[in-house]
């Protein structure tokens, strides 16, 4: 009897697990799968790219996983229940339930509006494809000399702001921030953003902190309005509510609370990762969402899983981060290095060097989802016979 494990969300963490698990385990005592909405996979740290009009490779979950033993389900994941092990989905063939032995959340996040009044019926986001395509059609909308606002000075706001104002200099680009600009970088990393922005010239609001959106402005804390045509929301993702309404221990953000093996500390027979996840890492710190959270995390699930079921080792590497990695454009970029636990160093690559840098990041990410079980030693191992159906919720981690 085949051990069934279903991964629910097909992003980077979704996909890379799936694929992982069909190189490790037998394709005899398993059936994996893999549960999403659309057909195509989305390159989410590209989503700026696509909303400036650029085109992006189109890359079919069918094509990717034929011949790997993956199954692909398109439908929408509506429901959850770890108690029942089943998960409720909304297809071409209606509702359904479809039962698991083994369960992989990765359904991510979206946008965050913080609950900023006019946010949700204005602004623009670019949390997923959705949004990134309705931006495009509106940015391909205005005239020369609209104004534009990105708000939220992090690792997107920072991109969208630089894409946009690269591929459309006749625009009026402001990007507003609640802190500094660059701020969390080190001195070197800040200076090449100011001056990759002031050569692009967008306008920047600093310790600006945006309290509502109209369609034509942006009003701050301050009592201030910045005219914006287009508002652009990039202040953070909120996490996908389904495990909120579940039974799993999750956080306060609604992120479900897992081990160092990204098993959940509630339900041992669901693993959670990418934005989905709470997990610590060095100096007992929460990883941030982030693609480079999530891909590692997807390697120490599926091989936690693996292990637990075939009886092998589990994996002991900690997740840490090594650098950060924006692009300012086409041309410019900054590679930040940072301590283990994602802090900022001295060393930083800016310029043409760095840009390159990540978009070989950005290759190798896409390469790693669209040819799932390549780039690692084949060792699919036989599933011991009492673990078909079940992982015991006594094992230790």
């Amino acid at each position: 009897m085949q051990h069934r494990i279903i991964v629910i969300g097909a992003g980077y963490t979704g996909a890379v697990a799936a694929g992982r698990l069909a190189r490790r385990l037998h394709r005899e005592d398993v059936a994996i799968t893999l549960v999403n909405a659309e057909p195509d996979f989305a390159e989410r740290v590209r989503l700026h790219q696509l909303a400036v009009g650029q085109d992006l490779r189109p890359r079919p979950f069918r094509r990717m996983f034929a011949g790997t033993g993956v199954t692909l389900r398109l439908a929408k994941v509506t429901g959850v229940d770890v108690d029942r092990r089943t998960v409720a989905v909304t297809g071409a063939d209606g509702d359904e339930e479809l039962e698991y032995d083994s369960l992989v959340y990765a359904l991510g996040s979206g946008w965050d509006t913080h609950g900023v009044p006019g946010t949700a019926e204005h602004a623009h986001d670019l949390a997923g494809r959705p949004g990134a395509l309705r931006l495009r059609e509106r940015l391909a909308g205005l005239g020369a000399g609209q104004p534009v606002v990105v708000v939220g000075g992090g690792l997107t706001g920072l991109e969208a702001a630089a894409e946009i104002a690269e591929a459309r200099p006749d625009l009026d680009v402001a990007l507003a921030a609640r802190g500094g600009l660059g701020d969390w970088l080190s001195p070197a990393g800040r200076r090449h953003v100011r001056k990759v922005f002031d050569g692009l010239g967008i306008t920047v609001h600093e310790h600006t902190a945006v309290s509502g959106v109209d369609a034509d402005r942006v009003a701050t804390a301050d009592g201030t309005f910045v005219p914006a045509a287009v508002t652009v929301w990039t202040t953070g993702f909120a996490v996908h509510p389904i495990a909120r309404a579940s039974t799993l221990e999750v956080t306060g953000t609604g992120q479900i609370v897992v081990d160092g093996t990204m098993r959940s500390v509630s339900h041992p027979d669901v693993y959670a990762i990418g934005d989905a996840a709470m997990a610590m890492g060095p100096g007992d710190k929460p990883l941030r969402m982030s693609c480079a959270t999530g891909i590692p995390a997807a390697w120490q699930a599926a091989d936690s899983l693996a292990a637990r079921l075939t009886g092998g080792k589990l994996p002991d590497a900690p997740l840490r981060y090594f650098n950060q990695c924006i692009s300012l454009g086409r041309k410019e970029g900054l590679i930040q290095y940072v301590t283990a636990d994602d802090r900022a160093v001295r060393a930083a690559l800016t310029g043409r060097f760095a840009a390159l840098y990540k978009e070989l990041v950005c290759k190798g990410a896409a390469w790693s989802v669209a040819n799932p079980t390549l780039g690692m030693p084949s060792r699919r191992r036989r599933i011991a016979q009492e673990r078909t159906r079940t992982v015991p919720a006594t094992e230790s981690a």
